[in-house]
Parts: C-alpha cells; sequence; structure tokens
C-alpha cells in the first residue's frame, strides 16, 4: 500500500516537473483546450438564455393566446399569406358570441404615427383593439384604467400608453388625464400599461399606444377592414378546441366549402413556441458543433505533443524501465501529464467562457445563462479528452524496449 502511494506521488511529481520544464509548449499544448471548453460554456449560456427568454416573450404573449391572420391562400398547392385583410369586427363578434371554448375576443388595427404631447414627440406604434385585449395578454394597467366598451361603440378619443411612451413623453410621470396629439388628432391619455419588456424579436413591447380600434380605423388608419384577431381559450387544453370552433364559424361567415382552403391562418401560443424552440435548437446545435470542433482540435494538439515528448523523452523513459519501473508506470505518467494539462486547460477555459458570457450579458444586453452542470460538463469532456487523446501516445511509450530505450540517441 506504502509502495503504491509513493508510486503515484513519484508519478505526480515527474509529470508535473515535465509540464513545467516546458512552459510555452504546455501552454500553447492546453490552448486548444481552454478555446475549446470557453466556447462550450459560452455557447450553452447563450442557448440557456435564448430559451429563458424565448419561454418569457410566449408567456408574456397571454394566456391560452390565438392569432387569427386574415388572407390566406393557396397558389400551385403552397400556402401564402397575401397580407389582405377580409376580416370585420363583425367576424370578432360572431366568434365571441358562438364559440364557448373561446374566452376573450379583440379586434387588432396597427398603425404607426408621431405622438406629440406638449413640446416633446414620440414615433411609436398605434394599436386599435377591443376591451378584451388586455385580458387575452395579460396585461394590467399600471396607472389610470383601460378605456370602456361605450369608449370602443362611441369610437372616442382615448389611449392608453405604453411604458416607453409614456417615460419618453411624460417623464415627470403624471401621464393619465394628459392630452396627446396622434396625426393632429388630440386624445386623452386613460392608463399606462406596466413595463412588459421585449419580444421574441427583440422589439420593444412598450413602445406602443394602445387604442380603441374603433376609432384607430375612423380617425387614424382609414382602414374598413381589421387586420387581425386576437383571441384567448378558456383553458389550457380548450385551445385546440376553441381553434376547432373559430374554425368553423370563420369558414360559415366567409362561404368557405367544406373541402375549401381557409382564407385565414391561426397560430396558437404552443405553436408559437414550438417554431421558436426549434429555431433555437437548431442554432444552439450549430454552435455546439463549433465548440466540439475546438477541443477535438485541442485534442489533437495533445496527442502531437505528448508524442513529441515520448520522442524526446525516449532515453528518460529506457532508464525508468531499467531501474524496475513497469509498462503501466509509464502509461500512467504520460496519461497523467496529458490529463493534467486538458483539465487545467478546462479550468481556464471555464473561467475564460464565464468572463465571456458577462461581457456578453453588459454589452449587448443578451439573456446569458451559465449553470453549474455546463461547468461541470466542460470539466468533464476536458478531462475525457485528455484521457482520449492522451492515452495513444502514453500506450505508445509503456511499450518501448528498455534497451532499444537506452540506445535512442
Amino acid at each position: 500500500m506504502k509502495s503504491s502511494v509513493m508510486r503515484i506521488s513519484n508519478i505526480t511529481l515527474v509529470g508535473l516537473r515535465a509540464i513545467a520544464r516546458n512552459k510555452m509548449r504546455s501552454f500553447l499544448t492546453a490552448l486548444g483546450i481552454i478555446i475549446g471548453v470557453a466556447c462550450v460554456i459560452a455557447v450553452v449560456a447563450i442557448g440557456n438564455g435564448a430559451t429563458k427568454s424565448i419561454e418569457n416573450t410566449i408567456n408574456a404573449l397571454g394566456t391560452n393566446y390565438i392569432m387569427l391572420f386574415p388572407g390566406a391562400t393557396t397558389s400551385s398547392g403552397a400556402r401564402t399569406f397575401t397580407g389582405n385583410s377580409n376580416f370585420t369586427a363583425e367576424d370578432a363578434d360572431a366568434i365571441k358570441a358562438e364559440c364557448p371554448a373561446v374566452a376573450y375576443v379583440s379586434p387588432f388595427v396597427r398603425a404607426s404615427a408621431q405622438v406629440v404631447a406638449g413640446e416633446l414627440n414620440w414615433g411609436t406604434s398605434v394599436q386599435g383593439v377591443g376591451v378584451d385585449y388586455p385580458l387575452i395578454r395579460s396585461w394590467n394597467v399600471a396607472q389610470g384604467t383601460f378605456f370602456s366598451d361605450q369608449d370602443v361603440k362611441s369610437a372616442s378619443k382615448t389611449c392608453v400608453l405604453g411604458n416607453t411612451v409614456a417615460e419618453n413623453l411624460f417623464p415627470d410621470g403624471q401621464a393619465v388625464g394628459q392630452i396627446v396629439r396622434i396625426k393632429n388628432v388630440p386624445f386623452k391619455v386613460v392608463g399606462v400599461l406596466e413595463k412588459k419588456g421585449g419580444n421574441m424579436m427583440g422589439q420593444d413591447q412598450d413602445d406602443v399606444v394602445i387604442a380603441p380600434y374603433t376609432t384607430v380605423m375612423k380617425r387614424l388608419s382609414g382602414k374598413t377592414k381589421i387586420d387581425m384577431i386576437q383571441l384567448s381559450a378558456a383553458s389550457a387544453s380548450q385551445v385546440q378546441e376553441a381553434q376547432n370552433e373559430v374554425d368553423a364559424v370563420l369558414r360559415q361567415r366567409h362561404r368557405i366549402p367544406p373541402n375549401g382552403d381557409s382564407d385565414f391562418q391561426m397560430r396558437s401560443q404552443e405553436e408559437i413556441a414550438q417554431a421558436q424552440g426549434q429555431q433555437a435548437t437548431v442554432l444552439r446545435m450549430l454552435l455546439i458543433c463549433i465548440a466540439a470542433i475546438s477541443l477535438f482540435v485541442g485534442g489533437i494538439g495533445i496527442m502531437n505533443i505528448m508524442l513529441v515528448s515520448v520522442t524526446e523523452r525516449t532515453r528518460e523513459i529506457g532508464i525508468r524501465m531499467a531501474i524496475g519501473a513497469k509498462g503501466r508506470h509509464v502509461l500512467l505518467q504520460f496519461l497523467f501529464e496529458a490529463v493534467t494539462l486538458a483539465i487545467v486547460g478546462g479550468g481556464v477555459g471555464v473561467g475564460l467562457g464565464v468572463a465571456a458570457s458577462l461581457i456578453i450579458k453588459r454589452f449587448l444586453q443578451w439573456p446569458i445563462i451559465v449553470t453549474p452542470t455546463s461547468v461541470a460538463l466542460s470539466f468533464g469532456v476536458a478531462a475525457a479528452v485528455g484521457i482520449f487523446f492522451g492515452f495513444y501516445p502514453a500506450r505508445k511509450a509503456a511499450r518501448l524496449d528498455p534497451i532499444d530505450a537506452l540506445r535512442y540517441e
């Protein structure tokens, strides 16, 4: 037992001396592992952050969210979105009245305008919606109130500001009750929405003005058709049922035959999440492949340098074998050196990867999540690379003939 401990300590001591004796070579050997592990840490952190961001954005859309887009058509077997709306407010009313699985419905009309308040102005998006909109989007009013159903029916000149617009037009925080002008039309601010943050495309959801859709259509855009319909199913388990009911109602209203292609498209919250999740997965796999290539190149570097080391130390190996060292001891010696270089490189790579992740988070404002699992995985991969690529040189050293090794010049 004592001799085994002494042998292990001797292997460790000799290995560390060999690494320290060639500092630049050791650094260059570990550099590939350092870069590879740093890439793995940064890539996994970016991937985790992107996944979390997508989850937050999808959840921010609302509860059991469903979107209806008009103008779908089929050409040569391919379904396309024309962008030409055939939706009316009556379609939205029919969905609410005839679809039990649908809890809330809101028409949606979009316009762009410069909003003016006193001497300040701000270019933003103006969205015309119904009274169910904040319930569909799970978007509460932080100050004041939302406009009423009577405001929608009378096309009143009232609006609710997003947090970004309110901060830019009313820095003192007193937006409620003030008058803003949108395309020279005066609107009374009745409320300010709570801060929502960016969406999955990086756009600021708070950079918006919300008004009754009837007002936007009559006074701002001049549109006679609504751009889309947003709705919320009564529960998560009724999303598919709600979609089926909506499909039946719109087919009937738009006089689409049973076997005919619908002139609209539906997208549920789950479908949006799946699509975004697939994109994030593809991106993550691409980045992981790049990181894996870096680790592979680093492993080849370790094997190459260790083969050179075996050649340079052939006489030393012969002397050690002549005084009683076994082949397995030589094998462990060189394997220890390879694994040590890999683990040290892995440790430095983890530090660089975490630092790079924090820099990306600070300067690019990307969501970054570094997990203990990714750190442990990187150490494990570094050690595995050291063992895998260090085994062949170590095995070659262990199989040297002591006599031939002693004669080597």
